[in-house]
């Protein structure tokens, strides 16, 4: 069995603090929205169903945690996910749970039966 180092301290306390964003399902969804494409603060607000003040405070917390990333297209700040590592473990976890509760329910055991 493979035995892997200990990461230090700090890489853990950062890793539990973007995990502990994308905690809130508010900023999960508009980083899986991210993750398929590219889009400004009005779309995303369409698409996750927030308000357009809620989704720009998301945004705000994901841009400073460096989770998402964004540009100016003249008027507009288009925001996107660049790091194909948080893209890869949100689509992970959201296709393994969404795998999870698309499958038939385990049969319960019963004792004594």
């Amino acid at each position: 069995m493979p035995t892997f180092d200990d990461p230090p301290g700090d890489v853990l306390a950062e890793a539990a603090a973007a995990f502990g964003l994308l905690a809130s399902p508010a900023r999960l969804h508009i980083v899986w929205a991210l993750a398929q494409g590219e889009s400004d603060v009005t779309g995303l607000a369409e698409r996750v169903g927030g308000a357009l003040p809620a989704v720009s405070q998301h945004l705000t917390k994901l841009k400073l945690a460096g989770l998402v990333r964004s540009r100016r297209e003249g008027r507009r700040q288009v925001y996107y996910v660049d790091d194909p590592g948080v893209v890869a473990v949100v689509r992970l976890m959201i296709g393994q749970l969404t795998e999870r509760a698309a499958a038939p329910a385990p049969r319960a055991r019963r004792f004594g039966a």
